[in-house]
C-alpha cells in the first residue's frame, strides 16, 4: 500500500505545471482586429445651406484593427500607446428634403492615437484567465470619404477627415499561452470609443439650387476583438518537480 501511495504522488508532481496568469512586467506589444459597430449620427449642414439642414445617416458593421506598445508595472497596472483604425460603411442616409429612393455611397474611417491605462485582476496563480479594465484619451480622425445622398435630380454630399478629443473604455480578458512561449497571451476586448464631434466640408443641390457649408456629425464605436499580446520580460513557468522514486 505503501509503495502505490508512493507511485500516485511522483507521478501527480511529474504533471505539467498549469498554465498561470501573472501581472505583466516590463515592456509589451499586442495587436488585435475584430468587428466595429458605428452609432447612428446625425449630420447638420451649416453655414449657407437653406432649410431643411439635418439628416441621419447609419452604418453597416464595419472592422477595427488596433496594435499597442506598453508597460506593465508588475501589479497589475499598465500603460501603453495604442493605433487604431476603424471602417464602416454608410448604409442609409435619409433627411435633408431629398425624396425617396435614395441612394447611397462612402465610408467612414477612424484613425487615430490613444493613450490607455489598465489594470489586470489577479484571480490566483492556479486560473488561468486575467480580466482587466482601462480607460484612454487621444486624438482621432474620422475620414468621410464620399459620403453620398442621391435622389435623382437632388443630392448631397459630405467629406472631411476632421480630428477630435477621443475617449475610450475598455474590458477584457487575457489567457496566457506559455506552451507557445513565455509572455505570450490570446486577448479578448469590448471598446467604447467616443469623439466630441466632427466638422467637414458638404454641398448639395436641391430643386435646381446649388449650396456649399460645412457638416457636423457625432463618432460614437462599439467594438469586440479578438488579439494576441506578448510581454519581453515574463518568467518561465516552474519546472515540475519529480518526487524521488521509492526504495525496492
Amino acid at each position: 500500500m505503501a509503495l502505490r501511495k508512493s507511485l500516485l504522488a511522483a507521478t501527480m508532481l511529474a504533471l505539467p505545471v498549469a498554465v498561470q496568469a501573472q501581472p505583466v512586467t516590463g515592456l509589451y506589444v499586442g495587436a488585435g482586429i475584430g468587428m466595429n459597430m458605428l452609432m447612428e449620427t446625425d449630420v447638420d449642414l451649416n453655414n449657407r445651406f437653406t432649410a431643411p439642414r439635418s439628416g441621419t445617416a447609419e452604418f453597416s458593421y464595419g472592422y477595427i484593427g488596433v496594435i499597442s506598445l506598453g508597460w506593465g508595472f508588475g501589479n497589475g497596472v499598465r500603460a501603453e500607446i495604442q493605433g487604431g483604425y476603424r471602417s464602416n460603411e454608410v448604409d442609409s442616409l435619409t433627411g435633408f428634403g431629398l425624396a425617396a429612393p435614395v441612394r447611397v455611397s462612402g465610408r467612414a474611417n477612424s484613425y487615430g492615437i490613444m493613450v490607455n491605462a489598465l489594470y489586470d485582476f489577479d484571480l490566483g496563480r492556479s486560473i488561468p484567465v486575467m480580466p482587466y479594465v482601462g480607460l484612454g484619451a487621444g486624438y482621432v480622425f474620422q475620414d468621410y470619404d464620399r459620403v453620398h445622398a442621391d435622389s435623382g435630380a437632388d443630392w448631397v454630399h459630405v467629406v472631411g477627415a476632421p480630428g477630435a478629443f477621443a475617449y475610450q473604455a475598455i474590458i477584457g480578458a487575457s489567457f496566457p499561452i506559455d506552451s507557445v512561449a513565455p509572455g505570450f497571451a490570446l486577448t479578448m476586448e469590448y471598446r467604447f470609443l467616443g469623439t466630441l464631434g466632427h466638422e467637414g466640408d458638404a454641398s448639395a443641390l436641391r430643386g435646381g439650387r446649388y449650396e456649399v457649408g460645412s457638416a457636423e456629425w457625432d463618432n460614437f464605436n462599439h467594438s469586440v476583438l479578438l488579439g494576441i499580446r506578448y510581454a519581453f520580460n515574463a518568467a518561465p513557468p516552474p519546472v515540475p518537480v519529480v518526487a524521488p522514486a521509492p526504495a525496492a
